[in-house]
């Protein structure tokens, strides 16, 4: 009886920020907030819905797997990944012009050290 609680209270859980994610991805205004659903809240809906999954099986005298564990692992791993990437295009890109000035050069962006232009770590600091 307790296991069933615990699942039960899990897959709420699941749901209310599956629901969430879903509506901040759908309704914020501009693409820097609505990446903040997806890699927070419907992280945390899929997580907690894995997680009673793994607790269910075992506890009904099902099998034991770690399919769910692994996909549970890799979600967290990969999704604030994910979300800085996004994030990093979206500055360096300038989407959002008006609102959001693109970085410049000299401000230690990693990707704008490149061919055409000197690597971070090999400029002089004005000491030098």
């Amino acid at each position: 009886m307790i296991w069933e609680i615990i699942i039960s209270v899990l897959l709420v859980t699941g749901g209310f920020f599956g629901l969430v994610g879903s509506y901040g991805l759908v309704k914020l205004p501009d693409p820097m907030t609505r990446l903040h659903a997806p890699t927070k809240a419907a992280t945390l809906g899929v997580g907690a819905t894995l997680t009673a999954s793994l607790i269910w099986f075992p506890t009904q005298g099902g099998q034991s797997t770690w399919h769910e564990l692994l996909i549970l692992l890799f979600l967290f791993m990969t999704a604030p990944i994910t979300g800085a990437f996004i994030a990093k295009a979206h500055l360096h890109l300038g989407w959002d012009a008006d609102e959001l000035p693109r970085p410049e050069p000299d401000l230690h962006w990693a990707t704008f050290a490149g061919p055409e232009n000197e690597s971070v770590l090999d400029r002089k600091t004005p000491d030098e």
